[in-house]
């Protein structure tokens, strides 16, 4: 059993080094508007308070500087927040995992193959299925690796008819579905004990979170109404926390909060509530290895965490959003015609306007006007530079996200239009790399649980399952049917051909997937 000490410090610095550089990654792609800083609420708009996550990233002399009072954020100008770092992650997890994928069993046991992937189609789809691979696939871009945790009720699969404790055969796929979940581990709630002889195998994991109690505190931090219950299995971790605190109080009293760590080791584990151990348990399946799968979403040597895609354009978009601002400020100071009156008693400017005669006694008097609105060539380069090189740092050029350019080209074949989204197809496949074999080892680590059980007898080498993936770019229907005909004509098995093609042999169904 892994000391509980140890467990405790990895945590405290994870929360005191990696979590918060973690948490400002998913600012940045969520740019979600938090509370005003204290000093500044005269000058923020009433139907629109808060300040945006990226506005963190722009200079003082476009957001002002923090003080006490209002006098010293009245330098504040016009922010110009465009994100484009969210458009671009969303376009990458879409070309990703888009569409449902296939897991084919790799056993040489057509019949035993065939009930693997009705065994596995079940469990997936019963932890959510594609829309969970889309929610992995975003946290795993965002922070750059995301853990699956496979959870197994061993009392109800053991007690499932053909398992360990059962006498009559039953339905597979429903006792695994019911019995087996796959879920994933945002990376600030996730915090691994990594081997001392090797990063990639996990002595111990901690799941650990702060969440909101059914239970209110005064003013003084004490007292309250309500209870909870900290009996039955520990609840499920995976979906976004809330972290931040209650924006304020009603009658003087808030809802307490308190934080819940679940620990996995190879034998079993333990849960706390507030650093209280309330649940111990010992694991008869998946006994020596902790059932937890890390996935980078691109692979970095010798390192836990992967490479994600928010972290190389923060600077980037602190750039562009700090040119937008400049361009806003001046935009407004030169879209409107000013006046400057000398020496003219009673100028008043609503008044200039065609047919209108000013007169003064004062040989020195005059109006003179300034602004208007000027290009700025050197500005607009500048700009256009920034958002090239935000194409050329994420591989997302603005045509995968449905901006047609004139320049182009002739995309009228698949063939040049691949040509064009080359980099993000090639960053695509090696993804495919990473998340696929998080796939492959999940399934892998079910099917052990079911043959542990007694319910799905396989051997090691009938656990390899092969992720088949959709093509993310279309192509030409009638261009495919042709290449499967020389396919078939060349002594490819019809089977196969078919299967590349997404249907099924015989029956015209689709083939098993996690749709």
């Amino acid at each position: 059993m892994v000391d509980r000490d140890l467990v405790r410090h990895a945590i405290e610095a994870f929360g005191s080094r990696e979590r918060l550089e973690l948490e400002r990654l998913w600012a940045y792609f969520r740019n979600e508007r938090g509370p005003v800083p204290p000093g500044i609420a005269g000058v923020v708009r009433q139907d629109r308070p808060g300040r945006l996550a990226q506005e963190a990233g722009l200079p003082a002399r476009v957001v002002g500087r923090s003080g006490e009072s209002d006098d010293r954020w009245r330098g504040r100008r016009e922010v110009v927040i465009e994100n484009d770092i969210a458009w671009r992650v969303q376009t990458m997890v879409d070309f990703l995992m888009g569409e449902p994928v296939r897991l084919v069993s790799e056993s040489r046991d057509a019949e035993l193959g065939a009930e693997i992937e009705r065994v596995l189609e079940a469990v997936w789809e019963a932890s959510g299925g594609i829309a969970m691979l889309q929610d992995a696939a975003l946290l795993g871009h965002v922070y750059g690796h995301v853990d699956l945790v496979v959870r197994v009720d061993e009392e109800a699969l053991l007690a499932w008819p053909g398992g360990g404790g059962g006498d009559a055969a039953g339905d597979i796929a429903a006792g695994a579905a019911g019995a087996i979940r796959i879920e994933p581990v945002e990376p600030v709630r996730g915090v691994p004990v990594v081997s001392e002889a090797d990063y990639r195998v996990l002595d111990a994991y901690a799941v650990h979170a702060e969440r909101e109690l059914n239970e209110l505190e005064g003013a003084d931090g004490h007292g309250g109404v309500g209870g909870r219950s900290r009996s039955g299995r520990a609840f499920r971790l995976f979906g976004r926390e809330e972290r931040e605190a209650s924006a304020g109080r009603v009658g003087g009293v808030r809802r307490r909060r308190g934080t819940v760590t679940e620990v996995l080791t190879p034998s079993g584990g333990w849960v706390e509530h507030d650093g209280e151990v309330i649940e111990r348990g010992e694991r008869s399946l998946l006994r020596g290895v902790v059932p937890v799968v890390h996935v980078q979403n691109l692979s970095q040597p010798f390192r836990w965490g992967g490479l994600g895609e928010v972290e190389p354009l923060v600077a980037l978009q602190d750039e562009l959003n700090t040119r937008l601002s400049d361009r806003a400020s001046r935009v407004t100071l030169q879209s409107f015609k000013m006046y400057l009156a000398r020496r003219l008693d009673g100028f008043d400017p609503r008044l200039v306007g065609p047919g209108v005669v000013w007169q003064s006694d004062d040989p020195e008097s005059s109006i003179e006007s300034f602004g208007g609105d000027a290009s700025s060539p050197s500005e607009e380069r500048h700009i256009e530079e920034v958002r090239e090189a935000l194409d050329k740092v994420s591989a997302v050029p603005p045509l995968a996200g449905g901006v047609i350019r004139a320049r182009v080209g002739n995309l009228s074949s698949a063939t040049a239009l691949r040509v064009t989204l080359m980099g993000l197809l090639a960053k695509t496949r090696r993804k495919r790399v990473t998340y696929g074999g998080g796939i492959a080892r999940a399934s892998a680590l079910v099917l052990a649980a079911l043959d542990e059980a007694g319910v799905l007898r396989t051997g090691a080498a009938d656990r390899r399952v092969r992720v088949v993936w959709p093509d993310p770019v279309p192509g030409d229907e009638r261009s495919e049917l042709a290449v499967a005909g020389d396919k078939v004509d060349l002594g490819v098995p019809r089977e196969r051909v078919l299967a590349e093609l997404g249907y099924a042999s015989g029956s015209g169904a689709a083939e098993p997937g996690i749709s």
